[in-house]
């Protein structure tokens, strides 16, 4: 009798990313990149970060765009005052 191990499909990696908000993808992905940059993982390992990593880049890189139209459609109904800081 043989075992295999299941993949995460690219619906169960979206179920997984929609309960993360910004903040928790952005640390984990810092630590992946942490772990693979100390050397000690094995390749399949490093492999399998890798993937992750680029999941949750892609995951915190369409949050930052989604917040960045929000402002921009805030800011073009004049509803967003423009930062103006005060230097001395």
């Amino acid at each position: 009798m043989t075992t295999s191990k299941s993949k995460p499909t690219s619906a169960t990696k979206n179920s997984t990313e929609q309960t993360l908000n910004f903040e928790q993808a952005f640390a984990e992905l810092e630590g992946i990149v942490g772990q693979m940059e100390s050397g000690q993982m094995s390749l399949e390992a490093s492999l399998a970060a890798f993937q992750r990593g680029n999941s949750l880049l892609q995951f915190c890189q369409n949050a930052l765009a989604n917040v960045e139209q929000q402002v921009q459609i805030l800011n073009a109904r004049n509803q967003l005052v423009q930062f103006k800081a005060d230097v001395e």
